[in-house]
């Protein structure tokens, strides 16, 4: 079984460490931790993850967040993967900083990055792994707080919340989107 798991952020060096690239971040702990390099390719950077018999295709769009839907459609095609074994890891202002939260379909929430998948595959009904970022931001300077970099008290705990967010997507995988939420997505 085949898995296309998306990790939402901004190439280029500049946003490296930001909090809108903690998609990227998710993926590249997760491939560090199986010693995987992610090739570029066609409309992304891709590394073939394969657990229990699962291939989970990990993808980095190379689109820039606003187009991410263009790598999503391509690389479901292109893989063959269904709507229903996808999963999409994506930075939220509305949760506090290191809060995961699973979820099997909602909106965009403001989220240009989901906006465009949803207008892409036409449907809002794909998984998500909501990584909180916080919302520690003065009023009219939400675009400087999500491509600014993490602060120190962020980065103490940064390890274990990236492992953590990897251990969700093997579940999702593995043991599916129900028992994957009612593990992980508590207080």
């Amino acid at each position: 079984m085949k898995y296309l798991i998306v990790g939402l952020g901004n190439i280029g060096a500049e946003y490296r460490n930001t909090r809108h690239n903690i998609g990227f971040m998710v993926l590249d702990a997760l491939a560090k931790a199986s010693n995987l390099v992610f090739a570029d390719g066609r409309y992304g950077a891709t590394a073939n993850l394969s657990i229990k018999g699962r291939q989970l295709v990990l993808l980095k769009p190379s689109t820039y967040m606003n187009l991410s839907g263009n790598a999503v459609r391509y690389w479901m095609q292109k893989e063959n993967i269904s709507l229903e074994n996808v999963l999409i890891v994506v930075d939220d202002l509305a949760l506090p900083f290191g809060t995961l939260r699973l979820k099997g379909k909602g909106s965009d929430a403001g989220h240009n990055g989901l906006k465009h998948i949803a207008e892409i595959l036409g449907t809002q009904n794909y998984a998500r792994l909501r990584f909180g970022i916080g919302n520690d931001f003065p009023r009219g300077h939400q675009i400087d707080y999500v491509l600014g970099n993490f602060t120190e008290e962020d980065m103490k705990t940064m390890e274990e919340r990236l492992e953590t967010a990897g251990n969700i997507i093997k579940s999702f995988c593995l043991a599916g989107i129900n028992i994957t939420m009612n593990q992980y997505n508590k207080k």
